[in-house]
């Protein structure tokens, strides 16, 4: 979910959308009442993989097509040009979709960071003399720029008592190379998502500060506003499916490692190590972190407005009283 996914999302024209193999006639929703959803190979995405697997998508009566994207970028063009009814991205992300136009609507909180197995993580190279967070203090960490990278940076900095502006930034979008330069001491900080922050660690990085108690990397499920409009009652069954996925992991995570190592594509060294994480039961992010996403949005210039949470948000869709 961390790659360079909200550089260009709003501004992506007609002829990028068709170098993608996105062209117009891609814009007129759904196909024969398939639902069709654009995932990137991240951990998030596991109990999407499992309704599939154990056929919980058949039960409720639904056709679902599970998109694997090698970016960001190329998955929200896909949104954006009507060829995916859903996608797994985050917060930072559903924000950007709806820069300029009413567009999209979360209606369920994906995965958050939690002691089990945090999202997202300062870490100290192997080499330096970083022990605590304030010894980030003129630091430079390096980032993906105008992501969930950065606002989680930002906010587990803030945590800590440090100002965004007590740090340097060092804009390294790619993970696995922003993962390597602090294995080899090229950069003496950098915030990495899991899976890498482990294997990072295991390769002699320090964690400095992480998002296991305050939950701040989070990720969702986004889906087009004309989707939520038109095909509310298969949105609710596709809900309905995930949420049997989560009860199914919670009651035997290992029955399901090989497709965790598989579609989260875990590097070998972790296969065996790291947890099956616990996923989050049916609900929405909460107003006050959209409040918060928009209001370091707008800190940064990316949104010119204010966005509310009823144009980011719907829980209506989900299960049982999770809305």
């Amino acid at each position: 979910m961390m790659r360079r996914r909200e550089l260009i999302l709003a501004g992506l024209g007609l002829g990028a959308l068709e170098a993608l193999g996105v062209g117009a006639a891609g814009c007129q929703g759904t196909s024969g009442g398939k639902l069709r959803v654009g995932l990137l190979p991240i951990l998030d995405a596991l109990p999407m993989y499992v309704a599939e697997a154990e056929g919980y998508y058949r039960e409720q009566g639904l056709e679902v097509e599970l998109t694997l994207f090698g970016s960001a970028l190329e998955r929200d063009a896909a949104l954006q040009a009507g060829q995916l009814d859903l996608e797994l991205n985050d917060l930072v992300s559903a924000l950007l979709l709806n820069k300029d136009g009413d567009r999209v609507r979360v209606i369920r909180l994906a995965y958050r960071g939690n002691p089990t197995l945090p999202m997202m993580l300062i870490l100290a190279a192997p080499t330096s003399q970083i022990r605590t967070p304030a010894d980030l203090k003129g630091v430079p960490i390096a980032i993906s720029g105008n992501t969930v990278i950065e606002y989680s940076t930002d906010r587990l900095l803030e945590a800590a008592g440090l100002a965004p502006a007590d740090v340097q930034k060092i804009e390294v979008t790619k993970i696995p190379v922003r993962a390597e330069m602090l294995a080899k001491g090229q950069v003496q900080a950098a915030t990495l998502p899991e899976p890498m922050a482990s294997l990072a660690i295991q390769q002699g990085a320090r964690r400095i500060v992480d998002d296991g108690q305050s939950g701040i990397g989070l990720s969702v499920v986004t889906a087009r506003k004309d989707v939520v409009a038109r095909s509310a009652a298969q949105l609710r069954r596709f809900l309905v499916a995930y949420e049997k996925a989560v009860e199914t992991l919670a009651h035997s995570p290992e029955k399901y490692r090989g497709l965790f190592v598989d579609k989260a594509k875990i590097p070998d060294a972790l296969r065996d190590s790291l947890a099956v994480p616990p996923y989050p039961k049916a609900q929405v992010p909460s107003r006050e972190e959209v409040a918060a996403v928009t209001a370091w949005a707008r800190q940064k210039g990316l949104v010119a407005r204010d966005v509310s949470y009823e144009e980011l948000v719907d829980g209506s869709l989900l299960p049982g009283d999770g809305g």
